[in-house]
């Protein structure tokens, strides 16, 4: 073969990948701006706690919870423990190796779902339910067991319900599994991160590659239905080259679902628990794009299909089924496949959507207890929504699940949409949406910066810029 034709060869098959590589990255560099994730709108910062007390945010539960009878609602149950601290971490945690600990907090989460029990009227059925962390797995297979005999106590399994848990591979034993699939749970997923052993030693997060096998094996011999794996790109001292090999381990493993995220560095807000490394250490956002870039095109390659925001999952799991249904929903769990109007956060510093309102617990052990001791909801704070806080939350809501929304006319004439639209003409003008009257379209090209396309209908954040950084990057 000649060199022209050779040539001729490359322009055609690498000059088109690498005139988009060139675009994205002037992109990322112009839109990698800090941003919420948009789990809820308004987003926490911008609650209203003023307009709000826990006789209200009673009521908007009751009224949500008495709407649809047969519609069941989800649970959030937060287990805040770990036995170390990995420093790429930003949940609500608790750093301690004393199990004693398990038994005193399983009761009072039971005591909070008691007093829930007692304002719904009625028994729920439970849609979905996550158990999240901390590091769910702390607790042992019984303790796990008895937590969840006593959430069932008072309510109903509904059919199809989708429960699920987050798992550590170097702690979750088989009976862990077993315990919780006999529970009723049939899909898990794993903090997997990185397998470069020089990422996990600054993240302090140590796990072979053979743990994560182990675990995902497990789960599909005692009858899981879905597995996922979580992923991490933007870490410190990582590559490209860390991105294809992760790939590459995650290909053998094929688990169903992929949650493919960005790092989100917020050591202003999680204090020394995110500086364990310096920030020199860490990918500048045109690599993190390209990052973000090369692990996408790898998972589609491997038959994996978008979904959402940072997602990813085989055709058979239900995350892309409930996409191609138009069932996909958000919220503080992330993507879930059932829309539940209510969620119920059990536990420290856990968040509940009443869809008119949300509430956040209180963050500390110890006033979380004395609450409780006195029949008092632990509730911190929250937001209960106005009628233009939930136009502006579908739209989002439909952006993240669905890549487009829309409006009609009554809607208009309660929000600024007009507005709305111009603060994405630039947006369009970079072919990142497609904009009409009434509606408006992600490309292909502006998935990656949904975050910053949801922002432009943040109708607070735009009323209320914030002097300081609060959010993590967009990228």
């Amino acid at each position: 073969m000649t060199f022209v034709m050779l040539r001729s060869r490359a322009q055609k098959y690498f000059y088109p990948y690498i005139i988009y590589e060139r675009k994205m990255s002037r992109l990322v560099q112009k839109y990698n701006v800090p941003g919420p994730r948009y789990t809820s709108y308004p987003t926490v910062p911008y609650w209203e706690p003023d307009h709000f007390d826990r006789e209200s945010w009673i009521r908007s539960v009751q009224r949500t919870f008495g709407q649809d009878p047969g519609q069941g609602l989800g649970i959030y149950i937060h287990l805040p423990y770990c036995e170390s601290l990995c420093t790429f971490c930003g949940c609500h945690k608790r750093i301690t190796k004393r199990h004693e600990v398990e038994a005193p907090y399983i009761a009072q989460l039971l005591q909070e779902w008691k007093l829930y029990s007692e304002i719904l009227g009625r028994r729920p059925l439970i849609q979905e339910l996550h158990l999240g962390g901390g590091t769910p797995t702390f607790f042992s297979p019984d303790n796990l067991k008895r937590l969840m005999g006593g959430i069932l106590e008072l309510a109903d399994r509904a059919d199809g319900a989708d429960f699920s848990f987050e798992g550590h591979p170097n702690n979750t034993t088989r009976e862990h599994l077993q315990a919780l699939f006999e529970m009723g749970f049939n899909r898990v997923s794993y903090g997997v991160q990185d397998y470069n052993p020089a990422v996990q030693q600054a993240i302090h997060r140590i796990q072979p590659f053979e743990n994560v096998r182990r675990v995902t094996d497990w789960s599909r011999e005692i009858g899981y239905g879905s597995v996922g794996h979580d992923l991490i790109y933007g870490l410190p001292f990582q590559g490209q080259g860390d991105i294809a090999l992760n790939m590459a381990r995650t290909q053998q493993l094929r688990p169903d679902r992929i949650a493919f995220y960005s790092y989100a560095h917020v050591p202003w807000i999680k204090g020394n628990g995110q500086r364990g490394f310096k920030e020199s250490d860490l990918p500048d956002s045109q690599e993190k794009g390209l990052m973000f870039e090369l692990g996408k095109k790898l998972l589609q390659e491997a038959g994996y299909r978008d979904v959402g925001m940072d997602h990813f999952a085989l055709e058979d799991d239900g995350l892309f089924q409930a996409l191609e249904n138009g069932s996909l929903h958000r919220n503080f769990m992330g993507y879930t496949t059932s829309t539940t109007k209510l969620l119920l956060g059990l536990g420290i510093s856990s968040i509940s959507d009443s869809w008119g309102g949300f509430a956040q617990n209180v963050k500390q052990e110890r006033e979380y207890g004395e609450l409780l001791s006195q029949g008092v909801l632990p509730v911190a704070k929250g937001h209960i929504l106005d009628g233009e806080d939930l136009i502006i939350r579908r739209q989002i809501l439909d952006i993240m699940c669905q890549f487009s929304t829309q409006w009609g006319a009554e809607e208009a004439a309660l929000v600024d949409f007009h507005g709305i639209l111009k603060n994405l003409e630039e947006m369009r003008e970079d072919g990142l949406v497609e904009l009409g009257e009434r509606e408006i379209r992600v490309t292909p090209l502006g998935r990656p910066f949904v975050r910053n396309i949801c922002m432009a209908f943040d109708l607070k954040l735009h009323r209320n810029k914030p002097e300081t950084r609060i959010f993590s990057m967009t990228v």
